[in-house]
């Protein structure tokens, strides 16, 4: 039997109805608690002090099991860079496959080349392995020299988002330029605020970007799992 929350908060603003909110997990119970949560989407990947990387097979098909919420994965052999070996894009490759047939909603990756621009052939690839899934282009693109630039190529390679800080360390730094970047191609590809994203700046962001779809982990600074509470605020606060 799938799960629905049945949570609903009456305090939600009209506006709310239309701002996405997507919570970045790194182990099962994270992800448990944002698919219990008042979050539209998780990204399931592990290792938060990595970053991220690829998250267990079987674990995504518990989780597929048991909720209904999309569930996006997080395709990234290692942790690091993101220039990948010739063994390391064969494994990205299978695990696209692999987790498809384990009902993945979506895929999360990118693939820079040694210059550190988009590798447009192996990110042509992997959208094309995963035949019609969303992809979402992570912050890879936040190390290439011009974001803009790079954002034009995505929409090109056929990805539906770029998770994105504006180029910037935090989306509160890169605001103005996640500002631009949605300005620019907004009505072509959705871009994902992300970064440092927390209840206490995302008014801000969603005021001065003119965003409506952002990306969190929800993880406080004293705590190592995602906060329920901290999700209903982020929404809230939509």
């Amino acid at each position: 039997m799938k799960i629905v929350p049945p949570y609903k908060d009456i305090n939600h603003q009209t506006s709310n109805k239309n701002m996405f909110l997507e919570i970045a997990t790194f182990d099962i119970t994270s992800a448990e608690i944002a698919l219990n949560s008042v979050a539209d989407r998780i990204e399931f990947c592990a290792d938060i002090n990595s970053g991220g990387i690829t998250p267990d097979l079987e674990e995504l098909r518990y989780l597929k099991e048991k909720y209904s919420k999309p569930i996006h994965v997080m395709i990234r052999p290692v942790g690091g860079g993101f220039l990948y070996s010739d063994s390391e894009f064969m494994k990205m490759q299978r695990d696209i496959i692999e987790f498809s047939k384990a009902k993945a909603d979506g895929f999360v990756f990118g693939i820079l080349d040694e210059n550190q621009e988009i590798d447009y052939e192996k990110n042509r690839l992997l959208v094309d392995l995963a035949n019609g899934k969303p992809c979402v282009f992570h912050r890879a693109i936040d190390r290439t020299k011009n974001i803009f630039e790079s954002a034009e190529k995505l929409i090109e390679l056929g990805f539906k988002e770029i998770l994105t800080s504006g180029g910037e360390n935090s989306a509160m730094e890169g605001k103005e330029n996640l500002k631009k970047l949605i300005e620019n191609c907004g009505d072509d590809i959705k871009i994902l605020i992300g970064g440092g994203v927390r209840s206490n700046n995302i008014s801000e962001l969603k005021n001065v970007t003119g965003g409506k779809y952002f990306h969190s982990s929800a993880v406080l600074s004293y705590e190592s799992f995602a906060n329920a509470e901290e999700i209903k605020k982020l929404k809230v606060n939509l």
